[in-house]
């Protein structure tokens, strides 16, 4: 519902007047300046000026077609950079992404974007509407606040007529947003999906006040609110303790603190939202390793150095790029798995110096440094309703060559309110490993693969003891292993086989101590990689017939 007919809302949208003052380019900071300027020149490899759009990086051997969502944000970073063709060419790439907007107003994508621009039509007969496959919902929400970023940061550059095709592109994207409810058409959008939903909230606030729409505004606000109450439980999002996604909420939060009125709930939420998240992240991660320390409630990889996680990005443009992605081999984070994700950088700086001042000054000291010779224990409670049954109780035990984190927690699904177990990681444990005569130091880690809906997680200084509460003879704990460095020992047949590490069965567990060994690789294996992550499995099992209730108790030592 609205106040306003679409037709009346979009013939207004010509009598908006553009802000007071804008500028080129925004401020970035000189960390920032240095990322941004190297990421693109990468990205200006993979523009096809033909076509105007870039190729699927995420999909390389893919034989050459391109991508939406990334382009829009190159088109952010071509406005940013401000040289030669690039406002040309962004206006181009604008134009363009907005005329592929779905259009079918009864369709459940209306007001989407194509995730590549050659793809068929979504509901054609022989392309039928596979939610997060041939269409994917969360674009509305990537380019949505994408398209806001250009038109508050860059409207002297586009022009008026660009701006407001720009509104009545959001304006659609808004309806059709409208559409999702979690539960209903497959759709999992609760509040609790932490990063599109305040990116909903927003577009559909900030659209509203634009098209001056007020029941858009009032659903953009009472949508936040939702999402607000939910944070304020824990003082941290549902989404918790994740590389990837923090990143995309924090990008939100920054636009619901930048560009909101001072009236709307996001302006009063947001910065406070921004430093709580900070605070949280600051004290889980671990300078020293340069990894966030688990638990994940979802992740794209098991060593932040050897994939790209926006909040990496975001460490770069804090306090430099020697923060990030230490290793031989990883100067640049197209060289790392998951790569594409660097595509986010234009948006990352372009916000930066405006997103600095969001960020509590003690996490800066925990970016760059952990205390030699000290340890630190966290404990943190998060809930993801429909999927939690209960809040889930997290602890985590730091020290600068050893982290050790697990989650109890009691669900509805395998795998979360993401429900996928190759991405949330109820334990987790990393470690310094020592330069072999092949290798630089690097990263081990332990990562439970969840098999059950509930567990109990105790942690304690170098002890990390599991236990299924609703487990079987049937049970078993399963763990990705990072493979030994290069110059290590090549083949794992145990626990006593990990580098750099001691870690043993302690009394008290009923599992067998001996795990069942097997490799995921590359090229070969009994088993596939998760994340283009190869690991050797470790797989602990019941003894036939027991009646004993599942649990290993692990101790884990430095050599």
């Amino acid at each position: 519902m609205r106040s306003n007919s679409l037709a009346a809302s979009l013939a207004g949208l010509l009598a908006l007047s553009l802000p007071a003052a804008q500028v080129a380019a925004t401020k970035m900071t000189s960390h920032a300046h240095s990322m941004f300027h190297k990421e693109m020149k990468f990205l200006d490899n993979i523009y096809d000026p033909v076509a105007g759009y870039l190729y699927y990086f995420y999909y390389p051997l893919a034989a050459g077609p391109h991508e939406t969502r990334s382009t829009v944000w190159y088109a952010t970073g071509l406005l940013q950079r401000n040289e030669g063709n690039d406002t040309v060419n962004a206006i181009r790439i604008i134009k363009d992404v907005i005329a592929n907007q779905e259009k079918n107003v009864s369709a459940q994508w209306y007001g989407d974007y194509t995730v590549y621009p050659e793809q068929p039509t979504v509901g054609s007969p022989s392309y039928a509407p596979v939610i997060y496959n041939s269409w994917d919902p969360n674009w509305r929400g990537f380019i949505g606040t994408t398209l806001m970023i250009i038109y508050e940061e860059f409207g002297s550059l586009i022009g008026k007529d660009v701006q407001d095709l720009i509104l009545e592109s959001l304006y659609n994207n808004t309806i059709g947003d409208s559409y999702r409810v979690g539960g209903v058409d497959g759709d999992n959008l609760y509040p609790s999906y932490s990063n599109p939903s305040l990116m909903r909230a927003v577009v559909t606030g900030w659209t509203g006040n634009h098209c001056n729409d007020s029941n858009m505004t009032a659903a953009g606000e009472t949508y936040a609110q939702e999402i607000i109450d939910l944070f304020n439980m824990n003082d941290t999002l549902s989404e918790f303790n994740v590389p990837t996604y923090y990143g995309v909420s924090l990008n939100a939060l920054t636009l619901w603190s930048k560009y909101m009125p001072e009236t709307s709930v996001m302006r009063q939420n947001g910065p406070r939202m921004v430093g709580d998240i900070w605070t949280a992240f600051g004290d889980f991660y671990n300078a020293k390793l340069r990894n966030l320390a688990g638990p994940w409630d979802r992740s794209y990889g098991y060593d932040m150095n050897r994939y790209v996680a926006i909040m990496s990005l975001y460490i770069w443009s804090l306090v430099g790029r020697e923060h990030v992605f230490s290793g031989a081999g990883t100067e640049d984070p197209w060289l790392l798995t998951h790569a594409d994700d660097g595509e986010f950088i234009p948006i990352v700086a372009t916000l930066s110096e405006y997103h600095k001042s969001l960020v509590p000054d003690a996490v800066f000291s925990q970016l760059k440094s952990f205390p030699a010779n000290a340890s630190r224990t966290v404990h943190r409670q998060a809930y993801t309703p429909p999927f939690d049954l209960e809040v889930r109780n997290i602890t985590t035990w730091l020290t600068p060559d050893l982290q050790i984190g697990g989650d109890s927690y009691n669900q509805t699904v395998v795998g979360g309110a993401s429900q996928d177990s190759t991405s949330f990681s109820p334990a987790v444990v990393h470690w310094h490993r020592n330069a072999t005569a092949l290798q630089d130091a690097s990263v081990g880690y332990l990562s439970l693969h969840p098999s059950e809906m509930s567990m109990q997680a105790s942690v304690a200084a170098n002890s990390l003891n599991l236990t299924y509460p609703a487990g079987n003879a049937s049970s078993v704990f399963t763990f990705v292993v990072s493979s030994n460095p290069l110059g290590g020992r090549r083949d794992v047949t145990g626990l006593a086989d990990i580098d750099g590490i001691n870690i043993t069965v302690g009394a008290g567990s009923t599992v067998n101590p001996e795990p069942v060994v097997a490799f995921c690789g590359l090229v070969g294996g009994t088993c596939s990689l998760i994340h283009n992550f190869e690991f050797w499995n470790l797989t602990f099992t019941m003894p036939a017939n027991s009646t004993a209730l599942p649990q290993l108790n692990l101790n884990i030592q430095l050599p």
